[in-house]
């Protein structure tokens, strides 16, 4: 369907989900001074993955939103890529990367890797262009199917080390759900344009369905162990209280447990007496009985 006002707003919802869903997950990683659990792998793949789609994009003359977005995902990714190696460098050898990993060095390795995936995307949309021009489809399906792949094993690769430790670890829930929720409106986006594009709706299609996977598992590994855990520490706490109730109930009167030393002596006093009186009684009620 042909909607034009309808892609460019959804485009652009798009592209600003995909342009802030990294900062939550940065800024995670900044303030725990660590990127365990995210896969810098993801990240590179991720960071790769956004030259071929912004090629695709750009080629196909796609909204302004659209051609913009991979440019942003590639930037982003780079970050979060270079955060994992820093602080999994400064975890691994301590004072010693500290004093020799410092941000002008990260910088100086991750900037020179951004101006390659740029030259590179910037030569192949002249060179598919021309493709183009000469009715060439395959040069354009390549680029869709390469985004597609990298992508979904950015992705795949977090699997695997949910499979592997049995959690989803690392990864902000935050980010996942700004992620989906730009694929959705880039989705639906390519539903708008004049032609229906059935590589667009694979490349974002894709990644929705494995981050619902990464939500399901979350679920599955995080948040059920989670509520149990709360519900059998909430049981505990009420059972204890119980057992305090019916220790309390079981223990002498208020007279007895609030005793003091000259208490404790005058009931002793009393005890004594009445033992005595009682045994006087007693010897009297004998030698009346043998009078």
């Amino acid at each position: 369907m042909d909607v034009p006002v309808a892609a460019n707003v959804l485009g652009t919802l798009g592209a600003i989900c995909w342009s802030i869903q990294l900062i939550p997950q940065i800024v995670i990683n900044y303030r725990r001074h660590n990127a365990i659990g995210l896969q810098p792998t993801m990240m590179m793949l991720w960071a790769w993955a956004g030259v071929p789609l912004g090629v695709y994009n750009i080629v196909e003359d796609f909204n302004i939103a659209l051609r913009i977005q991979p440019q942003i995902l590639t930037v982003l990714s780079l970050a979060t890529w270079i955060q994992c190696y820093y602080y999994e460098r400064v975890c691994l050898h301590c004072l010693e990367a500290l004093k020799n990993w410092t941000v002008l060095r990260a910088l100086a390795v991750v900037v020179p890797i951004a101006c390659i995936m740029g030259g590179i995307e910037a030569g192949l949309v002249v060179a598919l262009r021309i493709a183009k021009d000469h009715h060439l489809q395959w040069p354009m399906t390549l680029m869709a199917v390469l985004s597609a792949v990298l992508l979904a094993a950015g992705v795949l690769r977090h699997y695997w080390d949910i499979y592997v430790h049995r959690t989803v670890r690392g990864i902000s829930f935050l980010f996942v759900g700004i992620d989906a929720a730009g694929d959705v409106f880039s989705l639906v986006s390519v539903l708008f344009q004049p032609t229906m594009d059935v590589l667009g709706l694979i490349i974002y299609g894709t990644e929705l369905v494995l981050w619902i996977g990464v939500f399901a598992c979350g679920g599955y590994y995080n948040l059920i162990p989670w509520i149990r855990k709360t519900l059998k520490k909430k049981r505990a706490i009420t059972e204890e209280a119980h057992t305090d109730a019916i220790a309390l109930h079981d223990l002498p009167s208020s007279t007895s447990v609030f005793r003091t030393p000259s208490g404790e002596a005058d009931v002793a006093r009393q005890r004594t007496g009445g033992t005595r009186g009682g045994r006087a009684e007693h010897l009297h009620d004998s030698n009346s009985i043998s009078a």
